[in-house]
């Protein structure tokens, strides 16, 4: 009873305490956009590293003022506190991954891009191998016709987590660095060439 005690408050709290957190790191840095000026009206699939997705929100509005989107998060406790998160940045999101109850979550993300939603994705979450980039993401976009785009995150000051994504979160004070890159079509492309084409755009400013 304790522990389910526990449980409800922390998903009443820390979302709210979390999201005020990202507010305030973004509000105590610098920011620099390096990034195309516009990007299509259509619905665009934002791929990022797991352990760059902190900071991801900003990124998305600094294109839709208005919210349009939904983030695949897995479907655990942990991914419940991501969820209720992101809901106060006027994100919504999508239970699972592409590696769990990975044909369901497809299906779910080809819909909504087919209904106007642009669509988040971690390619190598939720439990990695870190930076290796799973099918889902390829699948999602050729199925739905969607294009890609490529997003780092890379502040100046940071802490790392010891997680398996070494989890980036930047200390106030520094500069964050958004990189975007131009839409990417890997329509025609076989799995292979579209994994290394994704893998090394995303690559690109890793030090």
């Amino acid at each position: 009873m304790r522990k389910k005690t526990l449980r409800y408050l922390a998903l009443i709290l820390l979302p709210f305490i979390g999201s005020l957190v990202i507010r305030i790191l973004y509000t105590l840095n610098k920011k620099n956009f390096y990034a195309p000026k516009n990007l299509t009206q259509e619905p665009i699939i934002f791929a990022c590293w797991h352990g760059e997705l902190l900071m991801l929100p900003y990124l998305y509005t600094h294109y839709r003022k208005t919210p349009h989107a939904k983030v695949l998060i897995s479907n655990h406790f942990d991914g419940e506190l991501i969820s209720r998160t992101i809901r106060y940045f006027g994100l919504g999101t999508l239970a699972g991954s592409t590696t769990r109850n990975a044909a369901r979550v497809l299906i779910q993300s080809i819909k909504s891009l087919k209904n106007g939603y642009d669509i988040g994705i971690t390619p190598d979450g939720p439990k990695g191998p870190r930076h290796e980039v799973s099918d889902g993401v390829i699948v999602m976009a050729q199925k739905a016709k969607a294009k890609i785009v490529l997003v780092e995150i890379k502040p100046t000051k940071k802490w790392q987590l010891g997680s398996w994504d070494k989890f980036v979160i930047p200390k106030p004070f520094g500069t964050i660095n958004y990189y975007a890159s131009a839409e990417i079509d890997v329509n025609g492309l076989d799995l292979e060439t579209a994994r290394n084409l994704i893998q090394k755009g995303l690559l690109k400013h890793e030090k």
